[in-house]
């Protein structure tokens, strides 16, 4: 928590490994907070990654034991996500464009399906292979956040669909939730929700 206040007020961000990530401006200090939120962040534009906590694994992990009887869509936001839970649950699923996963899921053959949001909007349909989803990570999108949500959500569902988040405390999660919270937020809602951000670059 620290750290992660540090480089939100300087910008600033020296990861256990050593590696330095510097933000250029508010929006990009706003998607290295999510990412630190997380529990990995990118430290350059080529794809290089440090891993900086695994909170949000370890969350998870909890909650997949506590739901051993379901089927779980987890959604996640970052590459270096989807790396960090295959590692730590290698019998995950991927959701691909491959109908046979789809099929297969909605078969209740898939304990753990993970999804990024932008893969998984119109037209899919999951609501018979499970009701929880889980969210490992945020997006600024209430669009992809609503859209993914109605995979389980829709017709053909037969319990009660739960949205769990995993929301760091006191970090960005919390202001990114509680826009994505108001259903009618708009762009608007979401330059202001990151003004105190952008003060302090500026």
């Amino acid at each position: 928590m620290e750290a992660y206040r540090d480089f939100e007020k300087t910008l600033l961000a020296e990861l256990p490994d050593g590696e330095e990530v510097e933000a250029v401006s508010a929006a990009v200090l706003a998607n290295k907070l999510l990412q630190f939120s997380n529990g990995a962040m990118y430290t350059d534009n080529l794809g290089n990654w440090s891993e900086i906590h695994d909170a949000k694994i370890e969350a998870l992990a909890d909650l997949i034991e506590q739901n051993d009887n379901e089927n779980i869509l987890v959604a996640y936001n970052y590459k270096t996500d989807l790396i960090r839970l295959q590692r730590r649950f290698p019998k995950a699923r991927i959701l691909d464009k491959n109908p046979d996963t789809i099929r297969a899921w909605n078969n209740g053959e898939i304990p753990l399906l993970l999804a990024h949001p932008a893969s998984a909007g119109h037209g899919i349909n999951l609501q018979r292979g499970g009701s929880l989803i889980i969210w490992f990570g945020l997006n600024w999108s209430l669009e992809l956040y609503q859209q993914f949500n109605a995979r389980l959500h829709r017709q053909g569902q037969e319990r009660p669909v739960r949205v769990v988040h995993l929301i760091a405390d006191e970090c960005i999660d919390e202001r990114v939730m509680s826009v994505l919270a108001d259903k009618n937020a708009s762009q608007s809602a979401l330059l202001r929700a990151l003004k105190p951000i952008a003060i302090r670059a500026l």
